[in-house]
């Protein structure tokens, strides 16, 4: 797999993507608002959503100051949230 990454300036090699959860039971699913209208408002309803649906154990969320800034607190992330949901709205 291949990633551009906004702190090296270029193309950086990754390694595998992590496996797939079996199930979201009792894992906590993140969000990842990236400051765009709306962008926050779905991801967490969808998020609630799944929560409910699955038995995920909670929703926690992190705000990227700009749509255009890179998120600089992926480690945060990792270490409040089992998966992550992003995207992009207006």
């Amino acid at each position: 797999m291949k990633l551009w990454s906004p702190f090296s300036g270029g193309q950086a090699k990754i390694g595998r993507l992590a496996p797939r959860k079996p199930s979201l039971a009792g894992l906590t699913i993140g969000v990842l608002d990236n400051s765009k209208p709306n962008a926050g408002a779905l991801l967490h309803r969808v998020a609630e959503l799944l929560a409910a649906r699955t038995g995920a154990a909670g929703v926690r969320g992190w705000s990227k100051p700009s749509a255009a800034r890179p998120a600089e607190i992926l480690d945060d992330i990792a270490k409040g949230a089992d998966v992550v949901l992003t995207g992009s709205a207006d």
